[in-house]
């Protein structure tokens, strides 16, 4: 279950020529200077910005190709409140904060943030559950309960590939071997899409064993087993703009919205970022781009990235995550269940989660359900025109409820994430076989050019915290070359000889994972 205060950019930047066969870098003369330029003003970028402003660096710049703060932290206007006439709002991208906290122990800044902002959200009682199948309403619930039965197993088996050093496998191979085997029971297909695909986007085959389980243990174990969904009507990304609003005043020449970057020349002197209609001359960058946008080279390269870098990139994976929004005139579905699981008889996946928001403490009395597909059936659904997707969605919900009438719904919609040309995806998942050092070279930066997000998170990849941790960490780390309060050259560790294995003495800052989460491991029978 892995966004609005728009903010004017009123600086023009200047125009950059290049001539024909010319080197990619512009006359210093012809773009805007500054010495930090941020790429994106998602949670990494807005997070980034703000270290450098508490540390006093105040000189940079912040690049973003949307007209709003907050990245894939994304809402929309949606359907139409029947009391007062005002279009609900509702999240296109993230919508939970996942892991809070617990006494005594560590909390979420995600969750820290959105109590500062005093954002509306509700946890998410995933014991609220119905089950359903081709023939409406089927009890199968004790189905979930034998899933969750075999985990406890898995994750002892991948804390024995820790602690062992042992080679790594696929999430599929690990449920298979401690005894999961749903075959073509698409019961057991569904309680396994509820319990795994609907976090990571993507199915057991394409997820690494390893970390699969330590990306789940570190947020849910660490912080809390709590998820909340985000209904606040000003939107998500309020708690963005709140911290942007910390460091930014109101248009201020800083923040370049509607400004999307399309080439970086990077070199041990500095960055030029060349824009849709000009340029920018940094001693620094960070670039806090999707994997998706680097996989699809929706950015070029002067030099190429180095090889070590492009593997790493092309590796891991960017899932996409689709919610499908049905607002009807009245609630067909029992109001005070929050989710409904749906069993296709022929496709895993095939409309499988419905979520109500008309129920206490969500949209009250809206008659919002929504359903989220994955992976390929995300792709599928965001391939096809509305229309289609609509009376798909119709058609799973009336084998649901065989006693109901299910009725035209009054306002649809979705988004297209896969298409979004600066994101192509919703969040990264660790894919088979990537090794943690791999995993670094994601990371790693490139002479002066930085990388941070969701996805350069060892332990958080996927989860807004993993952004937050991720952008203050880089930040922190360019202030310190802003600032010469550092010998080293400004690079981080990166491995241009990789081994088949993560040894447990990797398990460090250096390569994105602080000693004091190695607890959460259990030394040998947990992950």
């Amino acid at each position: 279950m892995r966004w609005a205060v728009h903010v004017s950019a009123l600086f023009s930047l200047l125009h950059c020529f290049r001539p024909a066969g010319s080197a990619a870098i512009p006359r210093d003369d012809e773009c805007r200077k500054t010495k930090i330029a941020i790429l994106g003003a998602g949670v990494a970028g807005i997070t980034a910005a703000q270290a450098l402003s508490n540390a006093s660096v105040t000189d940079f710049l912040i690049v973003e190709r949307n007209d709003y703060i907050g990245g894939r932290v994304r809402h929309t206007q949606f359907g139409v409140n029947p009391k007062t006439k005002v279009p609900y709002t509702v999240e296109m991208g993230a919508n939970w904060v996942q892991g809070l906290g617990s006494k005594g122990g560590p909390e979420n800044p995600i969750w820290t943030l959105a109590k500062r902002y005093g954002l509306n959200n509700t946890f998410s009682n995933e014991s609220s559950i119905l089950t359903y199948d081709q023939n409406g309403y089927e009890d199968y619930t004790d189905v979930l309960g034998a899933y969750e039965k075999v985990y406890g197993v898995v994750e002892q088996d991948a804390g024995y590939i820790l602690t062992g050093n042992l080679q790594d496998t696929s999430m599929r191979a690990g449920l298979s071997t401690a005894g999961w085997k749903p075959k073509k029971d698409m019961r057991m297909q569904a309680a396994e899409w509820w319990a795994w695909d609907l976090e990571t986007a993507q199915t057991p085959e394409e997820s690494g064993f390893l970390y699969g389980i330590t990306g789940y243990n570190l947020t849910f174990y660490q912080f809390s087993e709590e998820n909340n969904y985000v209904w606040d009507q000003r939107g998500y990304n309020a708690f963005v703009i709140g911290e942007s609003q910390t460091f930014l005043s109101a248009n201020d020449k800083r923040l370049l919205l509607n400004t999307t970057v399309k080439s970086l020349a990077y070199s041990d002197q500095g960055v030029t970022v060349k824009t849709q209609d000009g340029c920018i001359k940094a001693d620094y960058a960070i670039a806090t781009f999707s994997v998706g946008v680097l996989q699809n080279d929706a950015v070029t390269f002067d030099p190429p990235l180095p090889r070590w870098k492009r593997e790493a990139i092309d590796q891991f994976q960017m899932g996409t995550y689709t919610k499908i929004f049905y607002q009807f005139n009245e609630a067909f579905w029992d109001p005070n269940t929050q989710y409904f699981l749906y069993a296709d008889p022929k496709v895993r996946g095939y409309y499988p989660v419905w979520q109500s928001l008309t129920g206490p403490g969500f949209l009250e009395s809206s008659n919002i359900i929504f359903v989220t597909v994955v992976g390929n059936e995300a792709y599928r659904v965001e391939q096809q025109p509305d229309e289609k997707t609509k009376d798909e969605g119709l058609a799973v919900l009336r084998s649901m409820f065989p006693g109901k009438r299910v009725p035209e719904p009054v306002a649809f919609y979705y988004p297209r994430w896969s298409f979004e040309e600066m994101a192509f995806g919703s969040y990264s998942n660790w894919p088979v076989g990537m090794t943690l050092e791999r995993h670094q070279n994601l990371r790693a930066n490139v002479n002066r050019l930085y990388f941070a997000g969701e996805a350069t998170s060892a332990q958080y990849y996927g989860f807004l915290q993993g952004a937050w941790f991720e952008g203050r960490a880089v930040g922190e780390k360019v202030v310190q070359m802003v600032n010469n309060q550092t010998n080293s050259t400004g690079n981080m560790t990166r491995y241009e000889v990789l081994h088949g294995t993560t040894a447990l003495v990797e398990y460090t800052p250096e390569n994105g994972w602080p000693a004091s989460s190695l607890p959460n491991f259990g030394a040998g029978s947990e992950a």
